[in-house]
């Protein structure tokens, strides 16, 4: 098979039962049919053609009815009921109020709650590019940074900006780390590599770490980079650890969690394969989870707090003779 012949093979555009890209963009690039689908989402259930074309405000039945059934198939079906959604509609209206195609707001940089890991300096967030981050007020070292869509902003205070993209990166980290990515639910490739491979790269959320998660969608090349500790927020485990200290980990910001964010707190056992240790300290205790490259938990393990980092003097992946031990736990 020819280049061209395999090119065209692979081609987003091939695809004898789907509607070519380019038309379907060009069925909802009308200001009518648009102005349709949100009267759809208005109305929340079914709706009748009299329905919609009152909503719309159209006078001409025949029109109305043209612009309709462009609609129809792709984006709304007719049921028994009236016309109601298909999938590709609701997707319209979702990225109209996400605001990704006609929104390009920008935030001055705001105070946030936590102080830097490099310097002890208080943290701000900034918002440009669709995309959110928390970076140190003094020395600009990043703690955090993720797509955050317009929609987002709106009709919430500072707080409440924060609350949500917190809960948004967890979602993302999380959802690819499961292999599923966020924007076309294809298959995601996640591998551990040397921060130093990656050079400058658009998501890079943090710096001065030695070792990176890239998540890589194989259908849609979109990716997401993040820290080993970010990974970890929803293991049972560590969920659990931070419960029996009275804290709901699941509403913590992500960004003041030092482990989380840094690599202070995670050493490197093996490279081939991949195995880490993250300590996680709290109060005078420790948990000490063993990850390896699929970021599967193999050994768990409660002792009393020995000190501010993961150490490297100790290399044994899962230490028998530990001081005071609290408790220990394989997967």
């Amino acid at each position: 098979m020819s280049n061209d012949a395999s090119a065209a093979e692979d081609s987003i555009l091939q695809c004898e039962e789907c509607l070519p890209p380019a038309d379907a963009f060009a069925i909802v690039g009308n200001e009518t049919r648009l102005h349709i689908l949100e009267a759809l989402w208005a109305a929340d259930r079914p709706a009748a053609f009299s329905d919609l074309r009152r909503s719309v405000g159209m006078r001409d039945s025949a029109q109305f009815n043209y612009h309709l059934s462009k609609l129809r198939g792709q984006f709304v079906r007719k049921t028994d009921d009236g016309y109601e959604f298909r999938q590709a509609g609701k997707a319209v209206v979702r990225a109209v109020l996400a605001g990704t195609y006609n929104q390009d707001p920008e935030l001055e940089p705001f105070p946030v709650e936590g102080e830097c890991v490099a310097c002890g300096s208080g943290l701000e967030a900034a918002y440009e590019d669709e995309r959110l981050e928390i970076r140190c007020a003094e020395c600009d070292r990043p703690h955090g940074s993720f797509a955050f869509p317009p929609g987002g902003l709106e009709d919430r205070t500072r707080e409440e900006v924060l609350s949500a993209f917190n809960q948004r990166a967890r979602h993302l980290a999380c959802l690819t780390a499961d292999g599923v990515c966020p924007e076309c639910n294809g298959r995601v490739r996640t591998d551990l590599v040397p921060a130093e491979s990656l050079g400058h790269r658009e998501g890079h959320p943090i710096s001065d770490q030695e070792v990176l998660v890239v998540h890589e969608c194989e259908r849609c090349n979109n990716h997401l980079v993040s820290s080993v500790g970010l990974t970890l927020l929803d293991d049972a485990e560590i969920v659990s650890f931070y419960r029996d200290h009275g804290i709901d980990l699941n509403t913590a910001p992500f960004w003041t969690l030092e482990w989380c964010i840094g690599d202070h707190y995670t050493e490197v056992l093996s490279r081939d394969p991949w195995r880490l240790r993250v300590t996680v300290p709290l109060g005078d205790e420790e948990l000490r989870v063993t990850v390896d490259d699929d970021f599967a938990v193999r050994h768990s393990e409660r002792r009393a707090r020995t000190g501010d980092a993961a150490g490297t003097t100790d290399t044994n992946p899962e230490p028998a003779d530990a001081d005071d031990p609290l408790e220990t736990q394989d997967a």
